[in-house]
């Protein structure tokens, strides 16, 4: 499979919303010469139980073979699946994944939590806060995973008329650990576009490790260990790619960069 780059000049989860900017080629992700893992069944429940329908804790998955191993997350691979490592610019480090799937978008950042209490709330709103300082309104809406935020911010497209980027946000608390996802594109509005995304989402491992961080700290994302990089900057690993791979990532709707 093949990585690519996009470049940001902010590091954390805290910063205001900002477009997405890069438009990396990435190469499709195919299943590795191990198993994949099983995407959990969709969700029933009328409360979510994180537990039984993830995102998983490294200590609730039997170990890591068949996941894509990007340090603090593990990935599920799957056919027709891009992913793109988001690198920011100033210390070169990963700060985020976004999973590209059938025309949308589903980026990943995972943080350290207390152990007593969620994040979630609080950073839905921030998210608020902070769109609504750049023009922009919010929803809160009652999703599979519990409450999310519809957020729109103005926009100008290339035409020179006014509109809006729509963003989608989720959150899950885990144990001292907060995922969030961010649906771009199709996956943003609507919910049959967003289906596989958010599969993947909910089979999604977190890594928390041991180490003590503050709250709100980025989780330390990495290239998998059989990644090589090449001259053009794209890095490549020894799982074989299908043929439709190498698609440029086409940019949807999107907001980054809240909470």
């Amino acid at each position: 499979m093949v990585f690519g780059f996009g470049k940001k000049s902010r590091q954390d989860g805290n910063d205001d919303a900002e477009a997405v900017e890069s438009a990396a080629q990435v190469g499709a992700v195919a299943p590795g010469p191990a198993a994949a893992p099983e995407l959990p069944a969709d969700p029933s429940d009328v409360a979510y139980d994180r537990a039984l329908h993830g995102p998983f804790d490294a200590d609730e998955v039997s170990g890591r073979e068949g996941y894509v191993d990007l340090g603090a997350l593990l990935l599920t691979p799957r056919e027709g699946l891009q992913l793109r490592l988001e690198v920011e610019e100033r210390t070169q480090r990963v700060i985020a994944v976004t999973l590209d799937l059938d025309g949308s978008s589903l980026q990943l950042q995972a943080f350290a939590a207390p152990r007593s209490e969620g994040l979630w709330p609080d950073i839905r709103e921030q998210i608020g806060l902070s769109v609504g300082s750049q023009g922009g309104s919010i929803e809160t809406l009652d999703g599979t995973f519990g409450k999310e935020v519809l957020a729109k911010l103005p926009a100008e497209a290339a035409d020179g008329s006014r509109g809006f980027r729509v963003a989608r946000f989720i959150g899950v608390d885990g144990p001292r650990w907060f995922l969030r996802g961010v649906f771009g594109g199709a996956a943003a509005l609507d919910r049959d576009a967003a289906a596989d995304l958010e599969r993947l989402f909910r089979a999604t491992v977190v890594v928390r490790g041991e180490s003590p961080l503050p709250p709100r700290d980025l989780l330390v994302l990495r290239l998998p260990k059989d990644a090589v990089a090449d001259a053009t900057g794209h890095v490549a690993a020894d799982h074989p790619a299908p043929a439709q791979g190498g698609e440029p990532f086409r940019r949807g709707p999107e907001i980054t960069q809240i909470g």
